[in-house]
């Protein structure tokens, strides 16, 4: 099937979200710096991450190229502090004991470039249970939590954590599909339904 827009994310999950809802997609990598701003509001810099991926995007593809581009960023909050993937044990299970037993939100930004940008954010807010730390260490030796912000995924192992959620699963996952079909469709691009 000829894709219809150009993915900015060499996120497996986000090509599969895509998949799920009929949008055919090419990947193309971009490399932008994900440095936070002092003082920025964690929605703001999860667009902001997800425009500058969307352009970087943009700039790689050939002229004549006018399929649009799609990209997302993801970053998980507890006490105001952006907690991205973690750069080693001692940070994932660091962020396991900042998230065991309380609640925290997870922020995703998702730009849409065409003659347009379009950008959507997404909040959901996820309530983990307490978790020992055996169940980290267990929970780092699977491999699962290295390249996940926030050190979870809550579509695979992490779930077992996850006591409550509010907002949108897909959300969390990395591209929540109600506002990626809703930029979508504003571009012309039909999904799924």
């Amino acid at each position: 099937m000829t894709p219809l827009i150009y993915l900015a994310s060499l996120s497996p999950r986000r090509g599969e979200l895509l998949n799920q809802i009929g949008v055919p997609h090419e990947v193309v990598k971009v490399d932008v710096n994900e440095g936070w701003h002092r003082g920025e509001p964690a929605g703001d810099y999860v667009v902001r991450l997800a425009l500058a991926k969307a352009r970087a995007g943009r700039q790689q593809l050939a002229l004549g190229q006018k399929r649009p581009v799609l990209a997302a960023d993801t970053a998980v909050v507890v006490d105001d502090e952006i907690l991205g993937k973690p750069c080693n044990q001692d940070d994932a299970l660091r962020m396991m004991e900042l998230l065991s037993g309380r609640s925290h939100e997870v922020c995703t930004g998702i730009a849409l470039l065409d003659e347009q940008e379009r950008s959507r954010l997404s909040v959901s807010e996820v309530r983990f249970r307490e978790i020992r730390p055996t169940e980290a260490q267990a929970y780092w030796a699977s491999g699962e939590p290295a390249d996940k912000a926030g050190g979870y995924a809550i579509q695979g192992l992490g779930a077992v954590f996850v006591e409550e959620l509010r907002g949108s699963f897909s959300g969390v996952m990395g591209l929540p599909l109600f506002e990626t079909a809703e930029l979508l469709k504003e571009s012309g691009i039909r999904v799924l339904l």
